[in-house]
């Protein structure tokens, strides 16, 4: 599909109060029937994100129930909308890197068991993005910066298969500098944000794919998993270190104009990694029994299941990696700019 797709304002709105309806039922499940919260958010809906963020991020960046809780303050007319500097764009989305690989090892430790930890983790990501949302313009602070999501979502988002209209941003007022929401293949480094933009680019496209593989390796502690917090990051990180070490040595390899394909490979292996151990784990054929499954199947699919989810994800992950959309466009369509308004006569 080549255009956007035209919704109304009403139907966005809509989308977003019901996903915002669905996030607060999921947190209330997490409190008062805890293992249905954490089958609802770990085996229902994350499952779904990767897929969603590579296919169509502009649609989860209108939809997503932390960013509208962030611009709640903007949409109220209660933010103090100042200025995000580009350094400190920058930092924010260094930070957020931080936090991306702090809070998915905890899903081993804490957060697979416990449905109030849960719970109170995603309390207090609300409360911080509300509280940025009250501080700085529009998307500057949050969703462009200190979501730890959205490092994932420049690196997946690279071509995506539709565009949508920017269902927050009634006009563009320039709230951070080469907008990911309106910017051709955000997943690009942007050396116009600093030394700590270009730094979380390098280490999430060279060392998500390995941080993938090693999550997959340690099981869910249930009882007391602070106890494994040496393997629950250990391997994560480790496997970060190695495909980023490789990520390294190829970009040293390859021309300037070819590192797209570069990090678009290392964007389709984190990917395929994802679904290559998620899948099966969804029905039943995980490494470690019981963690992360949807449903049961494993006595009534055959032994060979595994393999053929497998197969077809690798396959849909090579079609993604070579679909390399000539058309390049960007995530959602871009609300009219503000006029900049010229500084009075001295």
């Amino acid at each position: 599909m080549q255009g956007a797709v035209p919704t109304t304002k009403r139907t966005w709105r809509g989308a977003q109060a019901t996903s915002w309806a669905v996030g607060a039922s999921i947190l209330l499940a997490l409190v008062f029937w805890p293992s249905v919260g954490i089958h609802a958010l770990w085996n229902v809906l994350i499952p779904v994100v990767p897929a969603l963020l590579a296919l169509a991020p502009g649609l989860w960046r209108n939809v997503c129930p932390l960013g509208s809780t962030a611009l709640l303050p903007r949409h109220a007319r209660a933010s103090s909308r100042r200025e995000l500097s580009t350094a400190w764009q920058g930092r924010l989305s260094l930070i957020g890197l931080a936090l991306l690989f702090t809070l998915v090892p905890l899903r081993h430790v804490v957060l697979d068991a416990s449905g109030p930890a849960t719970a109170l983790t995603i309390c207090a990501m609300g409360a911080v993005a509300f509280t940025v949302g009250l501080v700085f313009e529009w998307k500057s602070g949050w969703c462009s910066g200190l979501c730890p999501v959205h490092p994932v979502e420049r690196l997946y988002g690279s071509a995506p298969l539709v565009r949508v209209t920017n269902a927050h941003c009634s006009a563009c007022h320039r709230c951070v500098d080469a907008c990911p929401d309106s910017m051709v293949d955000p997943s690009r480094l942007n050396k116009r944000q600093g030394w700590a933009r270009q730094l979380a680019d390098t280490v999430l496209a060279g060392g998500f794919a390995g941080f993938v593989w090693g999550w997959f390796q340690v099981p869910d502690y249930h009882g007391d998993g602070w106890s494994h917090l040496s393997a629950a990051y250990g391997w994560p990180l480790a496997g970060a270190a190695v495909s980023l070490t490789a990520y390294s040595g190829l970009s040293r390899m390859v021309p300037q104009h070819r590192r797209r394909w570069l990090v678009r490979s290392f964007a389709a292996l984190a990917i395929g990694c994802y679904y290559w151990y998620r899948l099966p784990m969804l029905l039943g054929f995980g490494e470690f029994p019981g963690d992360g499954v949807l449903i049961d199947l494993t006595g009534v699919l055959p032994a060979w299941a595994p393999i053929a989810s497998r197969i077809a994800t690798s396959l849909a992950g090579l079609v993604w990696l070579v679909r390399l959309d000539p058309v390049r466009r960007t995530w959602t369509v871009r609300p009219p700019l503000v006029p900049i308004r010229a500084a009075p006569p001295s």
